[in-house]
């Protein structure tokens, strides 16, 4: 039976794998709006919009979860990211906030005041900075930069997150969900722009390959402990599991089977964070800031237990309806044009229809 705190710190996992997978595409979709090119960009910029559009809101809702597992089941190491992780974290406030502003002005009210132009590099700015830091606070927790004595931080507000590691993961951060999004619209497009959308993929997967392989030696030298911790027995076969998935879903890819890829990718990547948090087990913050010494009151974890399947209840039918509403087919809708729904992104309102998916 594994310590109450264990099993908080376990749901912390899960609501960083959502994360990942909902947010981190929504990232992703904004490095290809900005990446935009060809003679069909604006039903690219579209495609994406239609695509994100309604929910990327929602998924933001993981990361509050998270940030409130954090600080009520493990006060000590929340202060002390709050501090050693100051800069990056506000800096990723800001691009989120830039992200959403600029979404909602481009789309929604910039055409008629003049100055649509000047939100798409905004919107896809933030999208590739914002990933790259997250990426980078991760690095920052595993790498043994951070360091904590008596509840006080040694670590500056610079050094702590800018180690090579911690770039090589935010840059993995990055192209993880370039790739994500790629792969997830290809289930949103047909004809010639789902062709776009997949060769993009297929570059993005490469790419994932040589950053991680760059990042293999960068991690031997960094960050030991947790390049032993990720050789362990219980960890290989998760690591092995991510491996494989990461394969499949290139050649799903390569053979059109867009619905497997799609499944594979969401699987690698689950797989790359439930390898990295059992390497990183017991820490919150190598070396100092465990999942024990960090927790608090057996009361007050017990009660943060007791209220998530209330939450739960809560939230998981009203994210089920949102995405149903929003991503299902529609029945009353024509066919839409040169494999593409929706409105151009000038107009206020959306109407998202599901194209054939493919295998």
């Amino acid at each position: 039976m594994f310590p109450i705190e264990e099993m908080l710190a376990g749901v912390g996992v899960l609501a960083v794998i959502a994360y990942a997978l909902l947010a981190g595409a929504d990232f992703g979709a904004g490095v290809w709006d900005l990446l935009a090119r060809g003679p069909r960009k604006d039903l690219q910029r579209q495609a994406i919009a239609e695509a994100i559009g309604p929910i990327w809101e929602a998924n933001h809702v993981w990361m509050i979860f998270l940030i409130v597992i954090l600080f009520s089941g493990f006060p000590p190491a929340f202060a002390a990211l709050s501090i050693a992780l100051f800069v990056p974290f506000h800096l990723i406030l800001v691009g989120i906030m830039l992200r959403g502003a600029s979404f909602v002005f481009r789309a929604h009210g910039a055409a008629a005041a003049g100055f649509r132009a000047a939100w798409g590099p905004v919107f896809g700015s933030a999208s590739v900075f914002t990933p790259v830091l997250l990426g980078m606070c991760l690095g920052a927790v595993s790498s043994g930069s951070i360091r904590v004595s008596n509840g006080v931080v040694l670590a500056d507000y610079w050094s702590a997150w800018t180690a090579p590691i911690s770039w090589l993961i935010g840059a993995l951060a990055l192209i993880q969900a370039a790739y994500l999004a790629a792969v997830y619209l290809c289930l949103e497009t047909a004809g010639e722009l789902r062709e776009d959308f997949r060769r993009r993929a297929l570059v993005s997967s490469l790419v994932v390959i040589v950053i991680a392989t760059v990042a293999f030696p960068v991690l031997i030298a960094e960050a030991p402990h947790l390049w032993r911790s990720l050789l362990q027995p219980h960890v290989v076969p998760v690591i092995l599991v991510g491996m494989v998935l990461g394969a499949a879903s290139p050649w799903a890819l390569w053979h059109r089977r867009f619905r497997l890829a799609r499944l594979a990718a969401a699987g690698e990547v689950s797989a790359i964070i439930v390898g990295w948090a059992l390497a990183q087990r017991p820490y919150i913050i190598y070396p100092d800031v465990t999942v024990s010494n960090s927790a608090a009151s057996r009361g007050m974890i017990l009660f943060t237990l007791w209220t998530l399947p209330f939450a739960a209840a809560l939230l998981v039918p009203s994210l089920w309806f949102l995405f149903s509403v929003f991503k299902g087919q529609n029945p009353a809708a024509a066919e839409p044009p040169a494999g593409l729904t929706g409105r151009p992104m000038g107009e206020a309102t959306f109407t998202v229809t599901r194209t054939d998916r493919g295998s």
